[in-house]
Order: structure tokens, then C-alpha cells, then sequence
């Protein structure tokens, strides 16, 4: 695993306890003892996790090092494209399996972390789908993951609820709520708390691995119609990843003693190299595929990362890196065409938009803006959409119901095939637009919030009247970092100034006063921000471009306790 070593031998250990958790042969618990954990983290579900470690590290492994190589091949000025090779797959007649009733319909789907309160709002919020995140949208420390872990068991069973006791209020689910599904951690994060075999545990298997377990039985029975349960996939680059997946599931369904195929998946079209292999990564998941999604923030992270070694691929700021450049609404419209060639949902991207509650004119300008972007998608073709606030459910939904119809999708209505001429130039075309000063002092000042509250366990935040995950801080850093590199002139607002490492000097400066002021000198002091600075201005000057920035901020949150509380 990328980087794995380095994890969590640094991290700082807490006082010795008492009790342990009953862990299997191999498996080591270093995170914190907990009654309401220890539920989770039986040993037979350990076993379940510690069996898929052992059966797919090696996959994994391998599929970290052709990451490795596809980059230092962009690096010597390669280029992304569909793979000769595969070329059968693109062509041939095939489909993925039927698309279960509980899920034809996903229309509107919000998204958030794991949070308690969270998915009780967001279950209720009138949307089709909840995604529940333990990726970009969580801080991945132990406590909210194993928290993220006893919540969805409670959802799962009905009975989760929640009291708010500074407003007095008991939160619990309705009688109609969305349907469930999980994005677990991407392939390249590690879980410094739990060791097998030594190493750290594959974060995505812990998170898959101990939500399966647990509630497969239940969600089948509550959620899913026989089917289930459900999740997203996130930051694959390649088709041999979904293939790890598939087999994963399949590894899955044959522990449970449930029908092959009944475990449902989305993959996010996230990444650059992806786009190329929409139709090989569903095709390796076809008996268990639900579908794509256009990942549009971490795509154009990714954008810059693949190109970090291309000075004439430069982008303007990234506000103006939308769904009208050529790149992106061509990656969008092929998206549709694959998908619904093979009988799946094609899901549009991200309103990042929250309601601006003191100024209704503001609010109705924003609210504006996503009605375009949704009718956009809608009229694309995309089946649904996402949204980060229960706040635009009702206008988006609006939106798609006016333009599907009674249909539950546009599967077999919208084929798109004036797609199929899409080219491998359209979907890399050079973004157009200005890179200004305040684009330059925007992408620091959200990233270094982003990473304030990340530090302190906070993976979803609310900046300037948007809901800002890890993808929208890594686009801020990377394009900083690309500026920053090749010495930018901004021709925008302040034509002619070359972006140095001096000017970024002081704009972070700058950029850490203006945030002082805008949060208070209290919880400024109180909060991560100075040592947020310090992480976000190194990885923006680093000779060489680190792959996350959560890499490198998560030996941070790692806390070890000793190793005498886990049975071994």
C-alpha cells in the first residue's frame, strides 16, 4: 500500500485501560476501547475483515504500483486514453444486470458524513438516496469511524435517534426515509488502528467490511427489497480496481449466503484516467452495478494531477472550472451514453450550494444557479443528481420530476449516441478562462479551513455559502501548487504579477489575518488553524506533488493506545 509503512508508528498513545477488545489471531486494535465500539468490533467480524486483508492485499498492492507507473508516464509526458487493449469491451453488446426496484428511482440524492444527527436528517430529507460517507466528507479519526459505524447499524435497524440537548430536541426517522447507501474510504487510504499481519489494515475493507457484516441481513430486509446493501466506490483510476471490488463483493455474498449480484455499487467517475475506463469498470462490475456518477470536484483535482508535469495545461480559477468547459461536459455526456448503453444510472454532480439564511436575495440568486446546473443534467440526460443540503432537495427535485415525467429514470429514454464521437482530445481539452489574485488568495483561504477542521474532526465545512469537502481542498491545493510551480503571470486582476513562492508566502500571510478576523481571535486560538497553515503551505511548495493531502494529514489524527488493550 501507497505510503503504508509510515503510518501510525509516530502516532501518540493514550493512558493505559483496562478492557480490550476480543480480537482474532493476526489482528491488533490500537484505537480506544469502547463499549459501543467493542459491538462493532466483534471477532467474528474482525475475522470477516482480516479474511478479505488477506485475500486482497496483494491485488491492491499491485494495483497502487500501476498507479505509480501511469503517473510517472503522465510525468514524461504521456497522455491519458482509451486502452487498445480493451478495446472489445467498449464495442462489444453486453449489459449489466437489471437495476433493482429499490433503487430505480434515485432522482435526488444527499450526501454527508456519518454522523448521527446527520443521517437522521438526511434519511428524512425527502431526497431518493443518502449517501453515507466515511470518505471525503469525514475525518477519518477512530472515534468517528467506529461512531460512523454504530450509527448506521442503529439507521439500518430503525431505531436510531438522536437528542439534541441544547435544543431540547429528540431527533428519530420517519416512516418513509431514504434509501442507504456507504461510500467507504478510497483504495489508497490506510487504517493506522487496526493492524493484520503487522501492517495497517486497507481503510475501505474496514469500512465495508464491518458495515456488511453487521447489517446485510437487516438492510435486505428493511431497505432493499431483497437486494442490498448499497454503496459508492470512490477514486478508482483503473478497471483492475473495480475488478478488486467485484471480487470483493462476490467474497462477500458467499460469507453471508446471499445471491451473487445481490450487493449494489456506483462508482464515481472521479479521476482523469477513469473517464477512459467507464465502460471496463462497469463491465467488471456488472452483476453488480447500479451505475456511474461524474465526480466533478475530485475530476478536476484530478485534471491538475495528471497533468502536474504539463506547463501548457494550466487552470484558470476554479470557479470558472464548470460544467461549461469542453472538457467536462464532454466527460459528462459520454458518461450518460456509457451508462445507458449498459442499462445503468448516469448521476450528475455535486450542488455544493447551502441556504443563505440572512440574505433572501443572495439565497434566491444561489438557489438560481442550481436550477440551471440540475435543469442542465436533467436535459443531458442524467438520472438523478446530488446535493449537500436538505435545503435544495425540494427545488432540484423539482427540476428532474418536471422533466422525466412518471419515469423513474432515463435509462431507456436518453441513449445519447451523438456521444460515441466523443475523443480523447475532447475530454482533455485545455481549460479556458482568467487566473487571477483572488483566486490565488480563495484557494488558500478555503484550504486552510478545510484543513483546520479536518485536524480537529470535521470533514465537511461550511465556506463562504458552499459545503466544502476534501475534493474542493485539494483543488485549492494543487492549483496553488501549479502556479506556484511554473511561476503563473495572473492575467486577470492583477495583470502581469508572477505567482512566486514569495507572493504565496505572503498571501498565506495575509490569507491567516483575514481568517483570524473572519472566526474570532478565540476560536482561531483555539482551533487548528496555525498548524492547518503550516501542512497547506508545505504541500503547496513541495518540490514534487504529494498524491493526497489527507496523506499527509492523517498521521495527525491517528492516536495509538497500548497495545496491551487488545487481546492478542
Amino acid at each position: 500500500m501507497v505510503g503504508m509503512e509510515t503510518y501510525g508508528y509516530n502516532a501518540p498513545m493514550s493512558k493505559k485501560i483496562g478492557a480490550a477488545y476480543d480480537v482474532p489471531e493476526g489482528v491488533d486494535i490500537r484505537g480506544r476501547y469502547d463499549g459501543e465500539f467493542a459491538k462493532i468490533l466483534t471477532k467474528d467480524a474482525l475475522q470477516f475483515v482480516a479474511g478479505l486483508q488477506r485475500e486482497f492485499r496483494n491485488h491492491i498492492k499491485y494495483a497502487m504500483e500501476c498507479r505509480k507507473e501511469a503517473k510517472e508516464r503522465y510525468n514524461r509526458g504521456g497522455l491519458p486514453g482509451f486502452d487498445p487493449a480493451t478495446r472489445y469491451v467498449r464495442e462489444g453488446e453486453w449489459s449489466c444486470a437489471p437495476v433493482p426496484s429499490a433503487v430505480a428511482d434515485r432522482r435526488v440524492e444527499i450526501t454527508g458524513p456519518v454522523e448521527r444527527k446527520m443521517i437522521i436528517n438526511a434519511l428524512n430529507s425527502g431526497a431518493k438516496v443518502f449517501m453515507a460517507d466515511f470518505e471525503d466528507a469525514l475525518s477519518p479519526s477512530w472515534e468517528n469511524l467506529m461512531r460512523g459505524q454504530v450509527n448506521l447499524k442503529d439507521a439500518v435497524d430503525g431505531t436510531i435517534s438522536f437528542h439534541d440537548q441544547a435544543r431540547n430536541k429528540v431527533y428519530k426517522l420517519n416512516d418513509q426515509t431514504a434509501k442507504l447507501f456507504v461510500r467507504p474510504r478510497g483504495w489508497h487510504l490506510p487504517e493506522a488502528h487496526i493492524f493484520i499481519d503487522g501492517e495497517p489494515a486497507t481503510g475501505c475493507l474496514v469500512d465495508f467490511g464491518l458495515y456488511f457484516y453487521h447489517n446485510y441481513a437487516a438492510f435486505r430486509r428493511n431497505q432493499g427489497e431483497g437486494y442490498g446493501p448499497f454503496f459508492y466506490l470512490p477514486k478508482m483510476e483503473n478497471s483492475r480496481e473495480a475488478k478488486i471490488w467485484n471480487n470483493v463483493f462476490e467474497r462477500a455474498e458467499k460469507m453471508a449466503g446471499i445471491e451473487k449480484g445481490s450487493i449494489r455499487a456506483t462508482v464515481l467517475i472521479e479521476t482523469l484516467p477513469a473517464v477512459f475506463q467507464m465502460d471496463e469498470i462497469l463491465y467488471e462490475l456488472r452483476d453488480h452495478s447500479v451505475g456511474l456518477n461524474c465526480g466533478r470536484w475530485d475530476y478536476i483535482f484530478s485534471y491538475v494531477k495528471t497533468f502536474q508535469s504539463h506547463p501548457d495545461r494550466l487552470l484558470p480559477d476554479r470557479v470558472l472550472v464548470g460544467m461549461n468547459q469542453h472538457f467536462m461536459r464532454s466527460y459528462s455526456d459520454l458518461l450518460i451514453r456509457t451508462c445507458h448503453r449498459r442499462g445503468v444510472h448516469a448521476m450528475g454532480g455535486m450542488a455544493a450550494q447551502i441556504p443563505i439564511r440572512d440574505d433572501p436575495k443572495a439565497n434566491e440568486a444561489a438557489l438560481e444557479l442550481v436550477r440551471k446546473d440540475k435543469l442542465r443534467e436533467v436535459m443531458a440526460g442524467h438520472d438523478g443528481t446530488w446535493a449537500a443540503h436538505p435545503g435544495l432537495i425540494p427545488a432540484i427535485m423539482e427540476v428532474f420530476t418536471n422533466n422525466m415525467g412518471n419515469s423513474p429514470n432515463l435509462i431507456k429514454t436518453v441513449k445519447r449516441e451523438d456521444a460515441s464521437n466523443i475523443t480523447e482530445e475532447d475530454l482533455i481539452q485545455r481549460p479556458r478562462g482568467v487566473r487571477t489574485m483572488e483566486g490565488l488568495r480563495l484557494n488558500t483561504r478555503v484550504g486552510i479551513q478545510y484543513v483546520a477542521a479536518w485536524l480537529t474532526g470535521t470533514g465537511s465545512v461550511p465556506l463562504y455559502n458552499l459545503m466544502e469537502d476534501a475534493a474542493t481542498a485539494e483543488i485549492s491545493r494543487v492549483q496553488n501548487w501549479q502556479w506556484i510551480k511554473y511561476g503563473v503571470e495572473l492575467d486577470g486582476d492583477e495583470l502581469g504579477v508572477k505567482v512566486t513562492r514569495g507572493l504565496f508566502g505572503r498571501i498565506v500571510e495575509e490569507e491567516m489575518a483575514r481568517i483570524e478576523k473572519e472566526v474570532g481571535r478565540e476560536k482561531f486560538k483555539k482551533g487548528m488553524y496555525a498548524e492547518a497553515g503550516k501542512i497547506f503551505t508545505r504541500q503547496c511548495l513541495a518540490p514534487i506533488l504529494d498524491d493526497f493531502l489527507t496523506l499527509d494529514a492523517y498521521n495527525r489524527i491517528v492516536i495509538h493506545h497500548p497495545k496491551t488493550a487488545s487481546k492478542l
